[in-house]
Protein backbone atom coordinates (compact mmCIF):
# COMPACT_ATOMS: atom_id res chain seq x y z
CA UNK A 1 0.00 0.00 0.00
CA UNK A 2 2.91 2.37 0.77
CA UNK A 3 4.10 1.94 -2.83
CA UNK A 4 0.76 3.12 -4.25
CA UNK A 5 0.19 6.80 -5.11
CA UNK A 6 -1.89 8.71 -2.55
CA UNK A 7 -5.44 9.36 -3.67
CA UNK A 8 -8.35 11.33 -2.32
CA UNK A 9 -11.78 9.91 -1.54
CA UNK A 10 -13.60 9.41 -4.85
CA UNK A 11 -10.41 9.09 -6.91
CA UNK A 12 -9.38 5.83 -8.57
CA UNK A 13 -5.86 4.50 -8.07
CA UNK A 14 -4.55 2.34 -10.91
CA UNK A 15 -1.42 0.22 -11.11
CA UNK A 16 -0.38 -2.26 -13.77
CA UNK A 17 2.04 -4.99 -14.67
CA UNK A 18 1.48 -7.90 -17.07
CA UNK A 19 3.02 -10.39 -14.63
CA UNK A 20 0.36 -9.99 -11.91
CA UNK A 21 -2.07 -12.31 -13.73
CA UNK A 22 0.43 -15.18 -13.87
CA UNK A 23 2.19 -14.67 -10.50
CA UNK A 24 0.89 -17.29 -8.06
CA UNK A 25 1.17 -15.07 -4.96
CA UNK A 26 -0.47 -11.98 -6.49
CA UNK A 27 -4.21 -12.75 -5.88
CA UNK A 28 -3.74 -13.41 -2.14
CA UNK A 29 -1.54 -10.33 -1.70
CA UNK A 30 -3.94 -8.02 -3.54
CA UNK A 31 -6.93 -9.48 -1.69
CA UNK A 32 -5.26 -8.93 1.68
CA UNK A 33 -4.54 -5.31 0.71
CA UNK A 34 -8.05 -4.60 -0.62
CA UNK A 35 -10.79 -7.17 -1.24
CA UNK A 36 -12.75 -4.59 -3.23
CA UNK A 37 -10.03 -4.06 -5.86
CA UNK A 38 -11.33 -4.12 -9.43
CA UNK A 39 -9.11 -6.06 -11.80
CA UNK A 40 -8.68 -5.46 -15.52
CA UNK A 41 -6.94 -8.13 -17.58
CA UNK A 42 -6.06 -7.57 -21.25
CA UNK A 43 -5.88 -10.89 -23.12
CA UNK A 44 -5.16 -11.76 -26.74
CA UNK A 45 -4.99 -14.92 -28.86
CA UNK A 46 -2.47 -17.04 -26.90
CA UNK A 47 -0.71 -18.22 -30.08
CA UNK A 48 -0.15 -14.64 -31.30
CA UNK A 49 0.80 -13.69 -27.74
CA UNK A 50 3.47 -16.43 -27.59
CA UNK A 51 4.96 -15.36 -30.96
CA UNK A 52 4.93 -11.72 -29.83
CA UNK A 53 6.64 -12.68 -26.55
CA UNK A 54 9.32 -14.54 -28.52
CA UNK A 55 9.77 -11.58 -30.92
CA UNK A 56 10.34 -9.26 -27.96
CA UNK A 57 12.98 -11.59 -26.46
CA UNK A 58 14.61 -12.10 -29.87
CA UNK A 59 15.10 -8.33 -30.24
CA UNK A 60 17.16 -8.34 -27.02
CA UNK A 61 18.88 -11.72 -27.48
CA UNK A 62 19.31 -12.44 -31.21
CA UNK A 63 21.11 -15.75 -30.54
CA UNK A 64 18.22 -17.54 -28.77
CA UNK A 65 16.96 -20.86 -30.26
CA UNK A 66 14.15 -20.83 -32.83
CA UNK A 67 10.52 -20.46 -31.77
CA UNK A 68 9.82 -23.95 -33.12
CA UNK A 69 12.56 -25.61 -31.02
CA UNK A 70 11.43 -23.82 -27.82
CA UNK A 71 7.77 -24.76 -28.39
CA UNK A 72 8.22 -28.51 -28.17
CA UNK A 73 9.61 -30.82 -25.51
CA UNK A 74 9.70 -33.36 -28.32
CA UNK A 75 9.09 -32.25 -31.91
CA UNK A 76 8.47 -35.81 -33.17
CA UNK A 77 5.66 -36.50 -30.71
CA UNK A 78 4.47 -32.89 -30.85
CA UNK A 79 4.59 -32.57 -27.04
CA UNK A 80 4.33 -28.85 -26.17
CA UNK A 81 6.75 -27.49 -23.57
CA UNK A 82 4.40 -25.83 -21.07
CA UNK A 83 7.34 -24.84 -18.85
CA UNK A 84 8.38 -22.21 -21.42
CA UNK A 85 6.87 -18.94 -20.12
CA UNK A 86 5.81 -17.79 -23.62
CA UNK A 87 3.50 -20.84 -23.76
CA UNK A 88 2.61 -20.97 -20.05
CA UNK A 89 1.26 -17.38 -19.89
CA UNK A 90 -1.40 -18.07 -22.56
CA UNK A 91 -3.07 -20.86 -20.54
CA UNK A 92 -5.47 -18.21 -19.21
CA UNK A 93 -8.02 -20.62 -17.66
CA UNK A 94 -5.36 -22.05 -15.35
CA UNK A 95 -4.27 -18.60 -14.11
CA UNK A 96 -7.86 -17.43 -13.69
CA UNK A 97 -8.64 -20.38 -11.38
CA UNK A 98 -6.08 -18.99 -8.94
CA UNK A 99 -7.71 -15.51 -9.00
CA UNK A 100 -11.21 -16.90 -8.47
CA UNK A 101 -10.10 -18.31 -5.10
CA UNK A 102 -9.85 -14.68 -3.90
CA UNK A 103 -12.05 -12.51 -6.16
CA UNK A 104 -15.56 -12.95 -7.61
CA UNK A 105 -15.69 -13.01 -11.42
CA UNK A 106 -17.77 -9.79 -11.39
CA UNK A 107 -14.75 -7.91 -10.02
CA UNK A 108 -12.62 -8.87 -13.02
CA UNK A 109 -12.98 -7.32 -16.48
CA UNK A 110 -11.40 -9.16 -19.41
CA UNK A 111 -10.46 -6.82 -22.24
CA UNK A 112 -9.88 -8.19 -25.73
CA UNK A 113 -6.47 -7.23 -27.11
CA UNK A 114 -7.81 -7.71 -30.65
CA UNK A 115 -10.79 -5.40 -30.07
CA UNK A 116 -8.47 -2.82 -28.48
CA UNK A 117 -6.97 -2.53 -31.97
CA UNK A 118 -10.12 -2.88 -34.10
CA UNK A 119 -12.48 -0.89 -31.81
CA UNK A 120 -10.49 0.91 -29.08
CA UNK A 121 -13.33 3.27 -28.12
CA UNK A 122 -15.82 0.40 -27.75
CA UNK A 123 -13.47 -1.65 -25.60
CA UNK A 124 -12.54 1.38 -23.47
CA UNK A 125 -16.26 2.09 -23.12
CA UNK A 126 -16.54 -1.28 -21.33
CA UNK A 127 -13.58 -0.32 -19.10
CA UNK A 128 -15.16 3.02 -18.17
CA UNK A 129 -18.50 1.31 -17.39
CA UNK A 130 -16.73 -1.31 -15.26
CA UNK A 131 -14.96 1.39 -13.25
CA UNK A 132 -18.19 3.36 -12.83
CA UNK A 133 -16.86 6.29 -14.85
CA UNK A 134 -18.65 8.52 -17.33
CA UNK A 135 -17.95 7.49 -20.93
CA UNK A 136 -15.61 10.34 -21.80
CA UNK A 137 -13.25 8.46 -24.15
CA UNK A 138 -15.00 7.89 -27.51
CA UNK A 139 -14.21 7.32 -31.22
CA UNK A 140 -13.17 10.95 -31.65
CA UNK A 141 -10.13 10.36 -29.40
CA UNK A 142 -8.50 7.85 -31.79
CA UNK A 143 -7.04 7.62 -35.25
CA UNK A 144 -5.51 4.59 -36.95
CA UNK A 145 -1.78 4.62 -37.64
CA UNK A 146 -1.38 2.61 -40.87
CA UNK A 147 2.42 2.33 -40.47
CA UNK A 148 2.20 0.64 -37.06
CA UNK A 149 -1.17 -1.00 -37.59
CA UNK A 150 -2.41 0.28 -34.23
CA UNK A 151 -4.75 3.06 -33.10
CA UNK A 152 -3.22 6.22 -31.59
CA UNK A 153 -4.67 8.60 -29.00
CA UNK A 154 -5.23 11.94 -30.75
CA UNK A 155 -4.13 13.95 -27.77
CA UNK A 156 -2.36 12.61 -24.71
CA UNK A 157 -3.26 14.12 -21.32
CA UNK A 158 -1.41 17.42 -20.79
CA UNK A 159 0.06 17.42 -24.30
CA UNK A 160 -0.95 18.59 -27.75
CA UNK A 161 0.92 15.68 -29.39
CA UNK A 162 -0.81 12.45 -30.38
CA UNK A 163 0.25 9.38 -28.40
CA UNK A 164 1.14 6.23 -30.37
CA UNK A 165 2.73 2.97 -29.29
CA UNK A 166 6.50 3.16 -28.80
CA UNK A 167 9.27 1.68 -30.94
CA UNK A 168 9.27 -1.63 -29.02
CA UNK A 169 5.60 -2.31 -29.91
CA UNK A 170 4.21 -3.61 -33.18
CA UNK A 171 7.40 -5.35 -34.30
CA UNK A 172 7.17 -7.60 -37.36
CA UNK A 173 6.84 -11.20 -36.20
CA UNK A 174 9.22 -13.82 -37.62
CA UNK A 175 7.76 -16.41 -40.03
CA UNK A 176 6.76 -19.42 -37.97
CA UNK A 177 6.26 -22.89 -39.46
CA UNK A 178 2.47 -23.18 -40.04
CA UNK A 179 2.44 -26.76 -38.75
CA UNK A 180 3.81 -25.46 -35.42
CA UNK A 181 1.17 -22.69 -35.33
CA UNK A 182 -1.55 -25.33 -35.95
CA UNK A 183 -0.15 -27.58 -33.20
CA UNK A 184 -0.28 -24.64 -30.80
CA UNK A 185 -3.86 -23.79 -31.84
CA UNK A 186 -4.88 -27.40 -31.11
CA UNK A 187 -3.03 -27.28 -27.77
CA UNK A 188 -4.70 -24.04 -26.61
CA UNK A 189 -8.23 -24.84 -27.89
CA UNK A 190 -9.53 -26.71 -24.79
CA UNK A 191 -8.00 -24.09 -22.46
CA UNK A 192 -9.58 -21.29 -24.53
CA UNK A 193 -13.00 -23.00 -24.41
CA UNK A 194 -12.73 -23.33 -20.64
CA UNK A 195 -11.68 -19.65 -20.40
CA UNK A 196 -14.72 -18.60 -22.50
CA UNK A 197 -16.99 -20.56 -20.13
CA UNK A 198 -15.37 -19.09 -17.00
CA UNK A 199 -15.59 -15.48 -18.24
CA UNK A 200 -18.86 -15.73 -20.19
CA UNK A 201 -17.02 -14.20 -23.16
CA UNK A 202 -16.13 -15.78 -26.51
CA UNK A 203 -12.91 -14.10 -27.70
CA UNK A 204 -13.03 -15.89 -31.07
CA UNK A 205 -9.48 -17.24 -31.03
CA UNK A 206 -8.88 -20.07 -33.48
Amino acid sequence: RDLMPRTLEGQITMEKTPSYFVTKEAPARISSMSKGTKLIVVVRDPVTRAISDYTQTLSKKPDIPTFESLTFKNRTTGLIDTSWSAIQIGIYAKHLENWLLYFPIGQILFVSGERMISDPAGELGRVQDFLGLKRIITDKHFYFNKTKGFPCLKKAEGSSKPHCLGKTKGRTHPDIDQEVVQRLRDFYRPFNMKFYQMTGQDFGWD
